[in-house]
């Protein structure tokens, strides 16, 4: 523990009272719960943001696309909207956010709701013409006043939740007993060789319950990226005439992967809002350059730099083996629920 978090220290102890009194209250019925007669998946983590929320939902909207009426419901952080807001033409990433436009922008077929309050988020979407037969709760899993028909938790694997300690002294947004709620424990980020025995080692560090189940993920990056009109093969890509552009929490794997220099690349904080000034840094840093950002920070940029010259490079989530079980497992559970509602 570095010098910083043992000052910090004391305030977790507190911090972390505060959220396991809370948990208790709501795990003893003291502070209600909603429960909803349709299949409800929440996806969160215990820790503060970069576990990989966003290609994880992505996944699950793939999974059951054209099998049922899928809506995703977000917070929509940072955005400049209140209140319940769905998704239509006139929406943009200020009135959603970036992870829910970016979902409006991929998946037209999906409704895409954002709300503070995720019950009425969620009453609010059951009243529409065309109800949703599951929905997906993005960041929701210290969301207790819902109570999910099922939680998927992601923990990252260069940032285990085992590794860490409740805010301020570490990252966590809860105790680590908060995992007992998941039924599915996604660890993401991890190396496409990840072995046998490094799972094992994982999955012996976390004992979990013996009807929870451990996954493993790592992002698939895109061969290409794209423009609005155009696409450029990643390996045909000029490091040295690039300049890469992140708003994420997280955003060395980003560069890493793009093999471009530190100085031609420009973190700024996640869901960072770009002001005028950060768009003229750019465009005066980019020159003649391409311009490569992340598919979130893309729906926050286009429209600000020019269209011809603004790519992003998508990503997927992958499983290092059991794909089918995991699949598997988010159908019987969809299925059983709706011949259920």
């Amino acid at each position: 523990m570095n010098f910083l978090r043992k000052i910090l220290f004391p305030l977790a102890i507190v911090y972390g009272g505060i959220t396991g009194i809370r948990n208790l209250f709501f795990d003893k019925g003291i502070l209600k719960s909603h429960s909803f007669d349709l299949p409800v998946i929440a996806v969160g983590n215990l820790s503060v943001g970069g576990t990989g929320k966003t290609p994880q939902i992505e996944y699950l909207i793939r999974l059951l696309s054209g099998k049922y009426k899928i809506a995703t419901l977000s917070r929509g952080y940072k955005r400049k909207s209140e209140g319940f807001v769905l998704a239509d033409a006139a929406s943009n990433a200020a009135i959603l956010g970036d992870e829910p436009f970016q979902f409006y922008r991929k998946f037209p077929e999906v409704m895409v709701a954002v709300d503070a309050n995720r019950t009425n988020g969620i009453q609010q979407l059951l009243q529409q013409q065309e109800k949703p037969e599951v929905i997906l709760l993005d960041d929701a899993f210290q969301h207790r006043k819902v109570k999910a028909g099922f939680y998927i938790m992601l923990t990252a694997y260069n940032d285990l939740y085992t590794d860490d300690l409740i805010l301020p002294a570490g990252n966590l947004r809860e105790s680590r007993s908060g995992v007992n709620r998941a039924d599915i424990v996604v660890v993401t980020k991890c190396p496409e060789n990840l072995t046998a025995i490094q799972q094992n080692e994982i999955k012996t560090r976390f004992k979990l319950a013996s009807h929870q189940q451990l996954f493993f993920t790592f992002i698939q990056y895109h061969d290409a990226v794209f423009s609005e009109e155009n696409s450029i093969a990643v390996k045909d890509i000029d490091s040295d005439k690039v300049l890469l552009v992140a708003g994420i929490a997280k955003p060395e794997p980003f560069f890493n992967h793009l093999k471009t220099a530190k100085n031609n690349c420009m973190a700024f904080p996640d869901h960072h809002d770009f002001t005028d000034k950060d768009i003229a840094e750019i465009k005066q840093k980019a020159n003649n350059k391409i311009i490569i950002t992340t598919e979130k920070d893309y729906v926050r940029l286009a429209g600000k730099l020019p269209s011809e010259q603004l790519f992003y490079l998508p990503i997927i989530s992958s499983f290092v083996g059991n794909k089918d079980e995991f699949d598997k497992t988010i159908l019987d559970y969809v299925g059983a629920s709706t011949r259920n509602s």
